[in-house]
């Protein structure tokens, strides 16, 4: 029997630890084939070589090089171009009958773009949502119109999709499959993580994640040091930080993060990847997660912690009411820090609901990527909404 190919692509440990479960349900499958190919940041010294990480798990059945030294706009594009070559050989061994992605990274779209060329049918996670201040935006929707089955993890967001004339049969919502992390893994209990991170925690505890709004120019260094200036200004608290991925100006935030903790280890530790144990396990400790961080709106509901988005990268998102929106200045974050200790905000979050769902997306992509028909699925009709449901 032709067992059905499933080639899942990554390119940051965020998003490995999204599609974690979804590729153990693939491994195990005695009618499946899993092939890996792991590129991007995953090879990179200066981001942890996370590869590492993946091959305790499973075969890689390429590595794919594609970063270069700048993280300037016209790097980042030198690199699209190398990945989209890179990928196109590879699929040329492979012969994958499915590629699978997630997101909205510049990566990922090389790698849509070769499977498309290459008439590989194309399976989307987490399409159709919105992230007005970073050209993510433009990607993921790109992508989405160069796919073939889309999983999305709201009915909004499964809305957008069919708007961008998906069919909807085609369209299936289950949710995010990052919760299936919080389900499926025995995080550690505090002792054990402070151990972990070599770092105590203390009466109060925030981890930051601050990624460039890559859509504004020049406006990521100002941005973080007015996030920094706010920290400097609270007392009593404990902060850990994670760094940028290898977006355009990333660079500039990690050196200040260097920077900040050097002069600041008494209160202050930095990682380059928690990896998802560590990441999940220190949300069980902190007070919110800070900065702009998509893990802020998806996986934090869940804890019933707060989260305080600053700025635009995240304008769109569905969010819930442990979300506290603010604008990327001194003043605005302090005053979204004093309503986050407030009685009346405290309350609210015990009654958060998460809107990505509870858990168990993984079992349900696997289950349609086993068994769907792939007989002319490279052909799209473009799906036009009916004139009523325009009205």
């Amino acid at each position: 029997m032709t067992r059905r190919k499933i080639c899942i692509v990554t390119g940051t440990r965020a998003e490995y630890g999204l599609l974690f479960w979804l590729m153990k349900e693939i491994d195990a499958d005695s009618e499946l084939q899993l092939q890996l190919l792991v590129t991007g940041m995953h090879l990179s010294p200066e981001f942890g070589l996370t590869y590492k990480e993946i091959e305790k798990e499973f075969k890689i059945d390429k590595k794919i090089e594609i970063l270069l030294s700048s993280d300037t706009s016209i790097g980042i594009s030198k690199s699209m171009g190398l990945a989209q070559i890179s990928f196109a050989e590879a699929y040329e061994e492979l012969k994958p009958d499915i590629v699978v992605v997630l997101g909205d990274r510049f990566e990922i779209f090389s790698a849509v773009s070769a499977a498309m060329i290459a008439r590989i049918p194309i399976a989307h996670i987490h399409g159709g949502e919105t992230t007005e201040g970073a050209f993510d935006e433009a990607i993921r929707h790109s992508i989405t119109k160069m796919s073939h089955l889309h999983f999305v993890a709201t009915e909004e967001y499964r809305k957008r999709v069919i708007q961008l004339g998906e069919a909807p049969n085609r369209v299936y919502n289950f949710g995010a499959p990052g919760l299936d992390n919080i389900l499926n893994l025995q995080l550690l209990e505090k002792s054990k993580f402070e151990e972990s991170i070599s770092f105590k925690l203390g009466g109060k505890n925030i981890l930051v994640t601050f990624h460039p709004v890559t859509l504004e120019k020049a406006t990521s260094k100002d941005q973080f040091q007015e996030l920094l200036n706010a920290l400097d200004a609270l007392h009593d608290t404990r902060l850990i930080f994670t760094k940028a991925n290898a977006d355009t100006d990333g660079r500039v935030i990690n050196e200040m993060i260097d920077d900040y903790v050097a002069t600041n280890k008494h209160k202050a530790t930095a990682f380059t990847s928690l990896g998802q144990l560590r990441y999940l396990s220190a949300l069980q400790f902190v007070d919110a997660i800070v900065g702009n961080s998509s893990s802020g709106l998806t996986e934090a509901p869940s804890f019933k912690i707060a989260t305080i988005n600053i700025g635009d990268r995240q304008k769109g998102r569905i969010k819930s009411a442990s979300v506290i929106d603010c604008q990327p200045v001194k003043v605005d974050i302090l005053k979204s820090f004093e309503y986050l200790y407030s009685l009346k905000f405290q309350t609210i979050l015990k009654n958060v609901e998460n809107p990505y769902g509870k858990g168990g997306a993984s079992k349900k992509i696997f289950s349609i990527l086993k068994k769907c028909s792939l007989y002319q699925v490279l052909k799209k009709p473009f799906y036009d909404i009916p004139y009523i449901e325009l009205i």
